[in-house]
């Protein structure tokens, strides 16, 4: 999944703000408890502050019982990727924005692919609610693959 190849730019301040050494990909389950629990946010510098609060904002906030281990993060840093392609943006362009948002990187070949990933996937579902008489499915997707396609 995308999300497993994002990194932390800032990992060695994160680990300063732990207290303790954190691996830096961005959604692995010991940041995210990190950030949700036992990290001492204030002791960042303000922008790396704010791009922590992003993250957890964006991605983190959710109200599941297993919270942030539920899997809603990873959802969450998907359809942004795919809200963000949407807006017209290019994988390159998605990628510096990861970086600015949230000290995220993500290397842009990794964002085209997932993206072609999800245009294949998405005229999968198209086929079948094709077959399936859902008309209103079959435009959503098609509103969506010329969306990430363009």
């Amino acid at each position: 999944m995308i999300a497993g190849r994002a990194r932390f730019r800032y990992i060695k301040k994160l680990q300063r703000a732990a207290g303790y050494r954190l691996p830096d990909a961005a959604f692995h389950p010991a940041n995210l408890e990190a950030i949700t629990g036992s990290m001492n946010i204030d002791g960042l510098d303000p922008g790396t502050r704010d791009q922590v609060m992003r993250f957890f904002k964006d991605f983190l906030d959710c109200k599941c019982r297993d919270s942030p281990l539920c899997g809603c993060p990873e959802r969450k840093f998907v359809v942004c990727l795919l809200e963000l392609r949407e807006l017209g943006l290019n994988h390159k362009e998605i990628s510096r924005h990861l970086i600015d948002e949230y000290g995220i990187e993500l290397f842009p070949a990794d964002i085209l692919s997932f993206l072609e990933d999800s245009v294949h996937l998405l005229e999968a579902v198209r086929s079948v609610a094709d077959l399936a008489g859902e008309e209103e499915l079959v435009k959503k997707t098609d509103r969506h693959i010329r969306e990430i396609s363009r």
